[in-house]
């Protein structure tokens, strides 16, 4: 590995399929821009129901969502591929601080976005502590090994897809029989683009598949009249190019009292994130998470700061890495360059809306899923032995947790699913662990 602040990226041999593209490593330009495309796709979905859920502007969402990613890049040095997106963790916290009941705008954005940017700083801290911590160590993370070997990482990212698999279900299901089909077709596209199709359209099998299915719904919908017609009149009347709705910060330390325990569960995901995309590209990059956790702090800082959602690394995006085996970390570049340009355009954003939600279900249950095998492959290829009972418990109570989203209430303090696994397993191994 180079010594220099970012890799000398070399240009790789994609000829053969199945080939892994490493961090360190490039594609040709034009493939360069079609899987940072792909990752866009990827992300847009639960990057832009999140500021929904909350009345935030979706495209200040999209563009922060871009700002955000590059942010990072620049604090890990251009070695962890990693795409920051809207975080599901706020929602509950800025629901219950602005008093936001849904349907349009959201009138107290201010008080949110102020509580926002202080968990932000307070990630940042925590980013900090563990950045020495490693530098001290020279470089290496032997004590976060210790903390968490394979077995809690592979069941807190699989922990991380089952966790969504409601959403992905819901989504999935639909409101009538013909959104469930369609969420079924969508699914078959997928599928059926890696399996049966070679090459680079193999590699975008999540956005091949997604053209595939709107195709598909269009021709049964517009056309057939069996099921609600995809609308483009928003799209035609929207603008190409236009600034997408700011707002200013204001702080008060109720709200910021309620939302910066968030960084807890920042922290827990970022963890499983940079532990996950380490297994599967088979380098070492926990010297890196004390540098994600600063340069995830500070994103989220900056998205605050201008009316944006808190940010988080999505699993969503290391799904698609786990089936393109693509993991150049210059590809995030063009995917965050491209959702800034497409934050500033409203016409995008409309398009996007046009997206049928059986469509988007049916992806949902493909990426979600992906993420969750790929916990399963970390134990695979670290070779977890379930025959020792520590293992075997750990990881059992672990994937319960997450999966059922079992939440913990302490006051104003609510920790989720996903960061009640990750601590449990941490601490269920620690405590368990006998000295030989």
């Amino acid at each position: 590995m180079s010594n220099s602040y970012f890799p000398r990226w070399r240009l790789a041999d994609d000829a053969e399929p199945g080939v892994i593209i490493a961090p360190d490593e490039r594609l040709s330009w034009p493939k360069n821009v079609a899987m940072g495309a792909q990752h866009v796709v990827a992300m847009f979905g639960s990057t832009v129901l999140a500021p929904l859920l909350m009345g935030f502007d979706p495209n200040v969402a999209i563009l922060m969502s871009g700002i955000g990613t590059l942010i990072f890049f620049l604090f890990v040095g251009g070695r962890v591929p990693s795409y920051l997106g809207s975080s599901f963790a706020f929602i509950g916290g800025v629901i219950a601080v602005t008093g936001y009941a849904g349907g349009g705008a959201n009138a107290n954005i201010g008080v949110a976005l102020g509580a926002i940017i202080a968990c932000g700083l307070a990630y940042t801290l925590i980013g900090v502590i563990v950045w020495i911590v490693n530098a001290r160590a020279g470089g290496g993370a032997n004590w976060i090994d210790t903390l968490m070997p394979p077995v809690v990482t592979g069941a807190v990212v699989a922990v991380i897809g089952l966790n969504l698999a409601p959403i992905a279900a819901k989504g999935a299901m639909g409101a009538s029989g013909f959104d469930s089909v369609m969420a079924i077709v969508t699914i078959l596209c997928v599928g059926g683009i890696a399996v049966y199709t070679k090459g680079m359209v193999q590699r975008l099998l999540i956005l091949v598949g997604l053209i595939l299915a709107c195709v598909v719904y269009a021709i049964c919908a517009n056309g057939m009249g069996l099921g609600k017609p995809i609308d483009f009149s928003a799209v035609s009347a929207a603008a190409w190019f236009g600034l997408p709705h700011f707002a200013a910060p204001v702080f008060k330390a109720e709200a910021m009292g309620l939302i910066v325990p968030v960084a807890i569960i920042l922290v827990a995901e970022n963890l499983g994130h940079v532990k996950a995309v380490s297994a599967m590209t088979g380098q070492d990059l926990d010297r890196y998470l004390g540098r994600a956790f600063v340069g995830d702090g500070v994103a989220t800082m900056v998205s605050g700061a201008v009316g944006g959602t808190g940010v988080t690394t999505y699993a969503e995006n290391i799904g698609v890495m786990a089936v393109t085996r693509i993991y150049s970390t210059l590809v995030f570049v063009i995917a965050a360059l491209i959702a800034i340009v497409l934050g500033f355009s409203p016409k995008f954003g409309s398009l996007i809306q046009t997206i049928p939600a059986p469509v988007l279900g049916g992806m949902s249950v493909v990426v979600f899923g992906l993420i969750a095998i790929a916990g399963a492959r970390i134990w695979v290829v670290n070779q977890v032995d379930f025959s020792d009972n520590r293992n075997l418990i750990v990881a059992a109570v672990t994937l319960v947790l997450g999966a059922g989203d079992f939440t913990v209430k302490l006051g104003n303090f609510t920790l989720g699913g996903i960061g009640t696994a990750t601590f449990g397993a941490i601490i269920l191994y620690a405590l368990l662990r006998r000295k030989k």
